[in-house]
């Protein structure tokens, strides 16, 4: 279910660099924008093309933090989804991540 979105975030994540005169990590001069995005606004809006499968918004999305950045929001957005899906579902976070991938109950 989410394997091509991890393959996407490795892709993305993998080779790009952050340059002091850069601002943005590994983004052209040209397609960076002039407002600033938080971490936690880069991952959702990541995220959620991801789910989307919008190619477009993926790549906009990871320009706007460092791959680092990225990473350390999505974990973020995962831990927090994970937990109020437990609490809705009345389970622990540990069962509703495993199945959630679809792994068996440990």
């Amino acid at each position: 279910m989410f394997d091509g979105a991890w393959d996407r975030l490795r892709k993305l994540l993998g080779p790009r660099t952050r340059g002091a005169a850069d601002g943005a990590a590994g983004a052209p001069r040209a397609h960076r924008e002039t407002r600033q995005h938080n971490l936690f606004e880069a991952a959702a809006v990541y995220v959620s093309a991801c789910a989307e499968d919008d190619e477009r918004r993926i790549e906009e999305a990871a320009g706007w933090v460092s791959p680092e950045a990225l990473s350390f929001g999505v974990n973020e957005l995962a831990c927090r989804a994970v937990i109020a899906l437990a609490r809705e579902r009345g389970e622990s976070p540990q069962s509703v991540a495993r199945t959630l991938l679809g792994l068996p109950a440990a």
